[in-house]
């Protein structure tokens, strides 16, 4: 899902379910180099704020609309 057409609330349930990923060790999805990782002193919730923003991050967003019957 573009990240335009997410909700606050699903931007941060994505990143925070990402940062908790990397906080237990899960690789990197982007590129940082060392000095990157300095600059955001290795935060695992600003990583994934730059995956997110890159549309890297491998999470799926499925929104239960009242209107929409599912079967």
């Amino acid at each position: 899902m573009n990240e335009e057409k997410m909700t606050k609330y699903e931007k941060a349930r994505i990143i925070g379910s990402r940062a908790l990923q990397i906080a237990m060790g899960a690789p990197f999805l982007v590129d940082l180099k060392p000095e990157d990782l300095e600059r955001i002193r290795y935060n695992p919730v600003e990583i994934a704020k730059m995956e997110l923003e890159k549309g890297v991050i491998p999470i799926a967003i499925v929104r239960n609309l009242p209107h929409e019957r599912r079967e």
